[in-house]
């Protein structure tokens, strides 16, 4: 029998892909930049990001919703990701507003005093004029790229290892993931790690070389970059979750002892799509934090890969749909929420102001649909599907003819 491809063994991505191109098309004609200025700038960039945090969402959906790993640290990754490119961003930056200052010095400055100049804009805010040894590639955009898959990765990789060598799994392996992102997000906070601190790397939205672009062709740039980034992605888990690994990370998911009594390296596995996953997630942050314009530790923090996690539960888990719906409607409706743009609900003995209840509104969704619809909204095409699908109400046994010709011949 022919293989069959990866659209006829999954037809949501063919779907998908549709409704990603009518909406990535969709935005671009009514932005500032390329289209008729319905959509405002900041707007535009609010949905390049929920672009980006659909694409991790995807990754969180692969290792946990199909290889069963629940991951409390893949925010972290994403986090990571977004330092990496923050400091390119931030060093190329000020090394032209530093380079444009010194310009009108009666003796061109030196290479080393540039570096001193740079050293002393960015980390004078922490009581430094030195650059710190990781900013040593800072320079190189290669490098600086690089370092957007080698540092998830590599940290996920050893983490990884560590843990699944050791048959850590469960709730056991979630609280170590925790750890993990807590250990990293505190010492991100410290002045010492080279980092700033709490200030975290400010400016990222001035990319360098396109002083001249205005901030909604930028945006929209970014957006397509997103959009392009979450087709790929998507198209690519899709790919994996479709085939012969699919079935084995699923079968891990389900009963891992079975799959490693049948022959299966499952910690290869494991480690496998935990690594891939953290390295997607990185790519996500390069892609998220220059539109945000800042990154700082508090990103890092566990509370953000629990929203993830929650993200993927209300949208759908095992699902690779699932999660980019649910990543899209609860941070738009978050922005929504938070941003003051819902109304606030007066009861007459207290008004509930959304900026403060949002948190509260998410959990006991969180909730509901854990109890009660524990498929998600992924769940409504699985409705739609059997709605749609013909309903027999005959007996599947020999239809009458048949009947009759057999008591004809006797």
């Amino acid at each position: 029998m022919p293989r069959r491809g990866l659209i006829a063994r999954n037809p949501s991505v063919l779907y998908f892909l549709l409704a990603l191109a009518a909406f990535t098309l969709g935005v671009t004609l009514l932005s500032e930049a390329t289209g008729v200025g319905v959509l405002s700038t900041s707007f535009v960039k609010t949905l390049g990001k929920t672009l980006c945090l659909c694409l991790v969402a995807v990754a969180m959906d692969v290792v946990w919703g199909y290889c069963g790993i629940l991951s409390l640290g893949h925010f972290a990754f994403f986090g990571l990701g977004g330092y990496a490119i923050g400091m390119w961003l931030m060093y190329a930056r000020t090394e032209i507003i530093v380079a444009e200052s010194l310009a009108a010095s009666p003796i061109p400055p030196t290479g080393q005093e540039i570096s001193e100049a740079i050293a002393s804009q960015i980390f004078g805010v922490v009581g430094s004029s030195e650059l710190p040894a990781i900013w040593t590639f800072a320079d190189s955009l290669f490098l600086q790229l690089l370092a957007v898959v080698l540092v998830p990765g590599l940290l996920a990789l050893v983490f990884g290892w560590l843990a699944f060598r050791s048959r850590v799994t469960g709730v056991y392996l979630s609280i170590l993931t925790q750890a993990m992102t807590l250990a990293l997000s505190l010492y991100l906070f410290q002045n010492e790690s080279g980092l700033r601190g709490n200030n975290g790397l400010s400016g990222l939205q001035n990319i360098p070389g396109l002083e001249d672009a205005s901030q909604a062709s930028i945006s929209i740039a970014f957006f397509w970059a997103s959009a392009l980034a979450l087709g790929l992605g998507y198209v690519f888990f899709a790919w994996i979750v479709s085939g012969k690994m699919g079935s084995v990370i699923r079968g891990v998911r389900d009963d891992e002892a079975r799959v490693r009594f049948l022959g299966y390296h499952v910690e290869h596995y494991k480690l496998f799509v935990f690594t891939l996953t953290a390295v997607v997630a990185g790519i996500a942050g390069a892609l998220y934090y220059p539109q945000a314009g800042i990154i700082n530790p508090a990103e890092i923090a566990p509370i953000a890969s629990i929203y993830l996690a929650v993200w993927v539960a209300i949208g759908g888990r095992g699902r690779l749909y699932g999660a980019v719906i649910g990543a899209a409607v609860v941070s738009l409706m978050s922005s929504w929420f938070t941003g003051g743009g819902a109304p606030d609900v007066n009861l007459g003995v207290y008004v509930i102001q959304w900026t403060d209840w949002w948190l509260v509104l998410l959990g006991v969704t969180f909730v509901l649909v854990t109890l009660f619809a524990p498929k998600g909204i992924g769940g409504l095409f699985d409705l739609v599907a059997d709605w749609r699908a013909p309903h027999r109400h005959e007996d599947y046994g020999p239809d009458a003819s048949a009947k009759r010709a057999e008591e004809g011949e006797e």
